[in-house]
């Protein structure tokens, strides 16, 4: 989901759910999205999709959810963030390992391809989507990084700062793994202060882990200790974290009983 953290024209609705999502709070975010729009629809199906992908959980609300937006829309643009949401489900199943639901994303993303025109913010979406397929399913980080320049073009020409967030992340994610060290701390740093920034509690966890990453002592001690708390505070979400913030057991002495 996209969604820049703040609510225009002080929408009241747009600013409980945008808190609520911020806070883990999904389902409650989806439940005060009650009319019967496509873009209600749509944003509901985004809220929910979110939740599969940050607690392993809720993937038949989600289907359903899906299945209402996809009814509704009668745009393209409409049917195009509709399969948009479809294929980041799908993509969520397969890196989850619920079911291996890789072609599926990968269709359902190329639809979306067709139907969104380029230029329009739901292009940038898409493309940081297309981006997360290409690193994290077909393995082709020169693939990744072209969707995720364009998702990072777009995310600035579009005023969307907690896309930014996510488009600097995973840019930094792919300069680590070159051994760009520099780019990769700066990347993250800016990853982390946006989130902070938009109160977006949520991601703010992972990323302060991916900057410990690339940080030294005490500095990533600190980030990481800041992490767990943040882990705690929301009730272990995100999930796929709690291995990256538990503490290796010691290792035992020569001879020291184990059982």
């Amino acid at each position: 989901m996209s969604g820049n953290g703040t609510t225009p024209g002080d929408d009241p609705l747009q600013t409980a759910v945008w808190r609520l999502r911020s806070r883990a709070c999904w389902t409650d975010a989806a439940a005060l999205l009650q009319s019967a729009t496509a873009a209600a629809a749509l944003q509901r199906t985004a809220l929910l999709v979110e939740r599969c992908l940050y607690t392993e959980a809720g993937w038949e609300e989600a289907e359903d959810a899906l299945r209402t937006a996809e009814a509704l829309a009668h745009t393209d643009e409409e049917r195009g963030a509709a399969a948009c949401e479809r294929g980041y489900l799908a993509y969520a199943a397969t890196l989850h390992g619920v079911r291996d639901r890789a072609d599926e994303a990968r269709s359902a993303l190329g639809r979306a391809a067709a139907l969104i025109p380029p230029g329009v913010s739901g292009r940038a979406l898409l493309d940081f989507r297309r981006g997360l397929i290409a690193e994290n399913l077909t393995r082709s980080p020169q693939a990744a990084h072209a969707a995720y320049r364009r998702a990072h073009a777009g995310a600035i020409a579009h005023a969307d700062p907690l896309l930014l967030s996510f488009t600097w992340r995973h840019l930094a994610g792919l300069a680590l793994r070159d051994g760009e060290l520099a780019e990769a701390r700066n990347g993250f740093a800016e990853s982390l202060r946006i989130r902070e920034e938009l109160g977006y509690l949520v991601g703010t966890a992972p990323a302060l882990v991916s900057l410990a990453d690339t940080e030294t002592e005490p500095e990533a001690s600190r980030l990481r200790e800041e992490a767990r708390r943040l882990f705690r505070l929301l009730g272990g979400v995100p999930t796929w974290l709690a291995q990256q913030l538990t503490p290796a057991p010691p290792t035992p002495a020569p001879g020291a009983a184990t059982a």
